[in-house]
């Protein structure tokens, strides 16, 4: 007799994100030539400075296990580095350390809530965050957010969303996969609309450093004190200093949340990898002009990007402003045969691009929004060229295609 799995692992969905990378891993261990924009992590190296601290960590001998909160230096480097950066005031009992953000979130889903509870999580959204909010037995309750709005949730699509039952309301910003940036006056807007309900606030910042064009980072407690004690602030290294791979994140708020999710690293990680937090610790000694070089290929690489996209059939692309993603709308290639398969939604789109042009993306549906794909510009020039020549190419064919019978039969329907 098999052993039985929980409705909890039968009830979770696989990470599209990763999905999709091991698809582009098994088409170029076959040879295929894959142009891979489904990533989503820097093409920069490492900043020499960290390097050279993971290195010393080693020779120190510092390979024991850390304290399950993070090693103090390092909780005090980032309470400092939030008051500086983010006009935040948290001591450093405030801050724990994680294993990349996403562990950090995790963990404080599993420390406040529970069967019953409900989150709002604004859509488009970052593909973990339904599945971390059903594997603490509560309840994510999707509210859209459309391009139309610039993906940023409004004041009054969130007060339709609260119930009772509302414990949490997650935002991202700058947003994993549109690049959406809350301006301040929309962060307070939300903090309005949740003032005369007890709600905590989960924000993601993890995307702080990639802001563009005049669009600035802002941090909700920072811009409306009275809620510091129900908001969580989440952030890390790996998107900021190329370390994806290294995993480490942090998260700070009330004593109260910390010292509970450090309970749970505790039984679960022990904690984040040593050596990986004395890097950590020099990385927040670089000065921020250390980023500059950094931010200035990225937006010229978004810039190419758009323009390419937009000149595209059947395309249409809205500007980001952070992170190093893009959301264009594809949907208006739906319903058409190429190849024999028929393009009906962001899943079978992907597959498609990946199987004729060999390019790899992400559907916007894992996102929560069917009609767009989610690409990375987080790639080398040469290789992004060489993807959105293939995107062209195939978009073209697609135009060109023959629209499905059911497809015909749908919109003569409407």
């Amino acid at each position: 007799m098999a052993l039985p799995l929980s409705d909890r692992a039968l009830a979770m969905g696989e990470s599209a994100t990763f999905a999709v990378a091991a698809k582009a891993r098994a088409l170029r261990a076959k040879g295929v030539d894959v142009c891979d924009l489904g990533v989503g992590e820097l093409d920069t190296p490492v900043p020499e400075a960290m390097q050279e601290a993971a290195h010393k960590a080693i020779r120190d001998g510092k390979n024991r296990y850390p304290p399950s909160a993070g090693i103090p230096e390092l909780r005090a480097a980032i309470a400092e580095k939030l008051r500086r950066e983010n006009g935040l005031s948290y001591a450093p009992e405030e801050v724990f350390v994680a294993t990349g953000a996403k562990h950090a979130i995790y963990c404080l889903a599993q420390v406040l809530l529970g069967p019953g509870d409900e989150v709002v999580v604004p859509a488009p959204y970052f593909v973990s965050y339904p599945e971390i909010v059903k594997a603490a037995g509560a309840t994510p309750v999707v509210v859209d957010a459309p391009e139309t709005d610039g993906f940023l949730l409004s004041p009054e699509r969130l007060r339709r969303a609260l119930t009772p039952r509302t414990r949490l309301v997650f935002l991202n910003t700058p947003a994993n996969p549109t690049g959406a940036v809350y301006p301040a006056a929309a962060q307070q807007a939300l903090a309005g609309a949740l003032a005369d309900h007890p709600t905590g606030i989960l924000t993601d910042e993890i995307y702080e450093r990639l802001v563009y064009d005049g669009a600035a980072h802002a941090s909700l407690p920072a811009l409306t004190p009275e809620i510091r004690e129900r908001t969580v602030v989440v952030n890390g290294f790996s998107k900021s200093f190329a370390v994806t791979g290294w995993r480490l994140g942090y998260a700070a708020g009330p004593r109260h949340v910390v010292d509970a999710a450090v309970k749970l690293v505790t039984q679960s990680t022990s904690g984040a990898a040593s050596i990986v937090q004395y890097a950590a610790l020099e990385a927040l000694r670089l000065p921020p002009s250390a980023f500059d070089p950094v931010l200035r290929e990225y937006s010229a690489r978004r810039r190419m990007t758009v323009e390419a996209l937009r000149a595209m059939p059947g395309v249409s692309c809205a500007v980001p402003d952070g992170a190093f993603y893009v959301f264009p709308n594809v949907s208006r290639l739906y319903g058409r045969t190429l190849g024999g398969a028929t393009v009906r939604d962001s899943v079978s789109f992907c597959e498609a691009l990946l199987g004729e042009a060999h390019v790899a993306a992400v559907p916007g549906g894992a996102f929560g929004a069917d009609a767009h794909v989610r690409l990375s510009y987080a790639v080398s020039r040469e290789t992004l060229e060489k993807a959105l020549a293939r995107i062209r190419e195939f978009c073209g064919k697609l135009e060109n295609a023959p629209v499905a019978a059911s497809a015909r039969g749908a919109r003569g329907s409407r």
